[in-house]
């Protein structure tokens, strides 16, 4: 069974529920009384809170009775502040008991301990159980690891300019990144390009995989969980999201941010969406200089300063429209 999140709305709030929902959630706990009204917003698993049975394993017989009624077929949610060693006892138990064993799920309070509970046993948990809105997407983006997967465009480079000079952020993460990986980075959210990471070495520079040389300090990069923030704005030990030329995506840690003046490029480009729909454009400001690459559909690089007019790269075609990072839906032109 895939790992689920569930997110508990207790009280219920639909817009609560709702944002769960767009952020991933495959299923909503709420009151008896809410269920009709919680399964209306999605194609979804809703159950009843009181159907739930919520445990603290502080002893022994504290983890009996949660095998007595998971071997019930009953739903057991473990508190926060659960421990391994009895999460590890349950799930062998159910592995010998069989199908007849009932769903087992941790409540959460974040992406890592979400982590923790889809890896105990190598099988990890059913589910996990989440209360903040706010942090289902990163959660569910972190439980689906390498397997999350973006769909990214081909866009048509349409100019490049000098634009004299400006703060950019070299982004250095924690992992060494492959060809065609990188970040998505543009001056919208509704319109980022892969700028690979320094893959490639030269005479007068070593290849620094870890490294993104992502672009101005005012663009927008995307993040895990569906976020977004300035560049300007990330910090040590924050994930960024690392994308390869297939679409293929998962976190990367932030060890560093090098913030300096360097002369910038303005790259504008242009994807038509089908026949019939206006061509989307989008822009981004790079830093002058060849060691800073775009992606190419299948997966080669190429230089800023090779760059040409009618040159295809990859993008990534979304929404306009964030608050602090958030997806929001209003009338927005950028």
């Amino acid at each position: 069974m895939p790992k689920q999140v569930f997110f508990r709305s207790v009280p219920y709030r639909k817009e609560n529920a709702a944002l769960a929902l767009e952020a991933g959630a495959q299923g909503l706990i709420v009151p008896a009384e809410r269920l009709e009204a919680a399964a209306g917003l999605a194609r979804c698993l809703a159950l009843a809170d009181e159907s739930i049975h919520y445990l603290n394993i502080a002893a022994a017989p504290d983890e009996a009775r949660a095998g007595a009624l998971l071997e019930a077929g009953q739903t057991v949610v473990l508190r926060r502040g659960w421990e391994v060693i009895p999460v590890e006892n349950l799930l062998a138990r159910g592995q010998r008991t069989g199908a007849e064993y009932g769903l087992l799920a941790l409540a959460v309070a974040g992406p890592q301990e979400a982590l923790l509970a889809a890896g105990i046993l190598e099988k990890g948990v059913q589910a996990v159980v989440v209360e903040d809105p706010a942090l289902v997407g990163e959660i569910v983006s972190g439980l689906a690891g390498g397997d999350s997967r973006l769909e990214l465009a081909e866009a048509e480079i349409v100019e490049i300019r000098p634009v004299g000079l400006g703060h950019r952020v070299c982004v250095d993460t924690l992992s060494r990144l492959a060809r065609g990986q990188g970040m998505l980075v543009g001056n919208s959210a509704a319109f980022t390009f892969l700028v690979s990471a320094e893959t490639e070495p030269n005479e007068y520079v070593a290849a620094r995989p870890f490294r993104i040389n992502a672009g101005a300090v005012h663009a927008y990069a995307l993040l895990p969980g569906d976020r977004t923030a300035y560049l300007g704005d990330l910090e040590a030990g924050r994930e960024t999201l690392v994308v390869d030329h297939q679409g293929n995506c998962g976190p990367a840690v932030i060890g560093r941010l090098k913030t300096e003046r360097r002369p910038m490029l303005l790259i504008r480009a242009r994807h038509a969406r089908d026949e019939t729909a206006r061509a989307g454009e989008g822009s981004v400001f790079l830093q002058n200089a060849e060691t800073i690459r775009l992606v190419r559909p299948g997966g080669e690089v190429v230089s800023v300063v090779k760059l040409r007019p009618g040159d295809k790269v990859l993008c990534r075609l979304d929404e306009a429209g964030r608050h602090f990072g958030l997806r929001v839906r209003e009338e927005i032109s950028e």
